[in-house]
């Protein structure tokens, strides 16, 4: 996480108590939108056939390229999704030749040239679904894109009632950035492996195809490191606020790569350097210019720490263990961080990255980091990571100039551990608040000076968790932004538009409950809740201007309001489940 000064003695109260809260919200009820005018991200084109409607059935078989392994493991991806809400057999076979009559087809053959690496082409009738792409990835996205079309509650994990109703339709769709990404900081406090398999499922229904891991920093080293041991077993034995910590072994993070793999995503591993380093530093003595060990950290600063620049150790160990991480990753990148480096001067932070940098190439990876590791001669192939507050930068503008491209995190934008607004229990707020329609009104292609759209290699959503304990708070802070973020990354601009995709937005409701995801009811957007329109309230209206006391009541959105405490100013529902007004349900 950025931003230093901000974060030095921020406070963990409450932390531990909503570690262990659900946070299922609860929506404003509204109108059900039309499948194909709920599909996020939007598609290129989307174009409805009237009376053709799709019905899954008992009957109804899945057929996938003949002799295509790829092709049929995302087929039997798709089965194992359907198989739970409908109770059908769905079986999944070879294609026979020429398009089948009936089922679903996954192919990869006969889509339009446009679509790309990962993009589809999807064509429903009432006989048959057909899906074509050229690659694998591009029928996994349109296998995403089928789910939407079919009601919320496809995505059970038990046995619903049916029917399963696809509508007619001819969609065309390929993504605007090739990089689409999320970061998961599991240094501050420690994930397991099965929070990060649930994160990546999330991410793949939105055509999020980067997981970004933040494995080492001050509170926390959390991969296993055999040429440096004590790296994970001590520097991996706390976390922020005291806990117990944890780290993946090589197995476990294997494990991960390949979870991501099987949803077409990449995992990039981040150490930080040559800052945020005292977890390594407490861990080997050798690693200070002094010699000495400091004390592991459960506090948030961030700013003090730095590896011994001058001594020769200090590169034997990054080499190591760039070596190691690099050959249980088979993704092309590799993030040496970069950031906040006070405690480095600039010459030798540029005499670490001049003597790093080739290491990274070494080992068979380009480079990614933090903007400011644009204060380096960068290769034309490294990356630089905006993450500041503004909209230029010298580092990533020269970086540019030299022929990199760029992701774009802007933290007043893209960071998801910033609060919703001053009621919200989990998250920070040194970057400002961000709303959903905070998190969307922006353009990733002409957001920096110096950075055309061409040098744009996408968009990424950090996920710092200073505050972050458990599935539940990353569901809170992700769930609506995270899907927002997706679709600056993947829609074409053309499509951009607050109102369109609040109400998209809206739609998804009915699947983040049926898969248990506890998203944050944001009173911008009119969620559905599958209860039809909302009913006319006699209670007296919300008024933004007025002062209400605990026990007051309103109507807002069609729902009944009672405030717990003095409020001024706070909309009803935008508070999410500990706002000020408790929901009392729809008129």
């Amino acid at each position: 996480m950025k931003n230093w000064k901000a974060r030095l003695g921020r406070a963990f109260v409450g932390v531990a108590l909503l570690a262990g809260v659900t946070t299922a919200a609860a929506p404003v009820a509204g109108a059900a939108t039309p499948p194909l005018q709920a599909i996020v991200p939007a598609p290129v084109s989307a174009q409805a056939v009237a009376g053709s409607d799709h019905t899954l059935t008992a009957n109804t078989k899945i057929y996938t390229q003949a002799g295509s392994a790829p092709a049929k493991a995302v087929g039997d991806y798709l089965a194992d999704v359907l198989r739970k809400s409908t109770g059908f057999a769905l079986p999944v076979s070879d294609a026979p030749s020429g398009t089948p009559a009936d089922g679903i087809s996954l192919l990869l053959s006969g889509a339009n040239p446009s679509v790309g690496d990962q993009g589809y082409q999807l064509s429903s009738r009432s006989a048959s679904v057909v899906l074509r792409a050229t690659t694998a990835q591009g029928l996994f996205g349109g296998v995403q894109t089928l789910r939407q079309l079919l009601p919320g509650k496809i995505e059970s994990p038990t046995v619903q009632a049916g029917p399963w109703p696809i509508p007619g339709a001819d969609i065309l769709d390929y993504p605007r950035f090739g990089y689409r990404g999320a970061m998961l900081d599991v240094a501050r406090h420690f994930h397991p492996v099965a929070t990060v398999k649930r994160y990546l499922d999330q991410l793949a229904q939105y055509k999020i195809n980067n997981l970004h891991l933040h494995l080492a920093d001050d509170q926390g080293w959390r991969i296993q490191i055999d040429s440096w041991p004590r790296l994970a077993t001590y520097g991996g034995s706390t976390q922020v606020g005291g806990g117990a910590g944890g780290y993946y072994t090589k197995a476990q993070y294997t494990e991960i790569v390949n979870y991501a793999a099987s949803r077409f995503i990449t995992i990039i591993p981040e150490i930080d350097m040559p800052g945020h380093t005292n977890a390594a530093q407490a861990s080997y003595a050798e690693l200070n210019c002094n010699n000495t060990a400091p004390p592991l950290r459960t506090d948030t600063a961030v700013g003090y720490s730095s590896l011994c620049i001058s001594k020769e150790i200090t590169y034997t160990f990054v080499n190591d263990v760039i070596r190691e991480i690099a050959a249980l990753t088979p993704g092309p990148y590799f993030h040496l961080g970069g950031d906040e480096a006070q405690a480095t001067s600039d010459a030798d932070y540029r005499t670490f990255m001049n003597r790093v940098l080739p290491m990274v190439a070494a080992a068979g990876k380009q480079v990614v980091g933090w903007h400011e590791i644009g204060k380096a001669t960068l290769p034309a192939t490294a990356t630089p990571q905006f993450w500041g507050t503004t909209t230029s930068s010298t580092e990533v503008s020269n970086a540019v100039a030299r022929g990199s491209k760029v992701i774009l995190s802007p933290a007043n934008k893209a960071y998801l551990d910033m609060k919703y607004n001053s009621s919200t229990p989990i998250g920070l707020s040194w970057a400002g608040y961000i709303e959903v329609q905070d998190a969307y009104n922006w353009n990733p292609g002409a957001y920096l000076s110096g950075v055309p759209e061409s040098a744009v290699r996408g968009v990424e959503s950090p996920l710092w968790t200073e505050t972050v304990v458990t599935p539940a708070n990353i569901d809170y802070l992700a769930f609506p932004r995270l899907p927002a973020h997706a679709e600056l990354g993947w829609s074409p601009w053309s499509t951009h538009d607050w109102n369109a995709f609040r109400t998209r937005l809206g739609a998804q409701a009915p699947r983040w409950q049926a898969q248990g995801i506890g998203y944050y009811a944001s009173g911008q957007v009119p969620w559905e809740t599958g209860s039809g329109n909302p009913g006319s309230c006699s209670l007296p209206a919300w008024d933004r201007a007025a002062v209400y006391t605990g026990g007051a009541t309103v109507s807002h959105n069609g729902h009944k309001w009672t405030a717990q405490w003095w409020t001024q100013g706070e909309e009803p529902g935008a508070g999410g489940q500990w706002g000020v007004w408790r929901d009392n349900g729809t008129c």
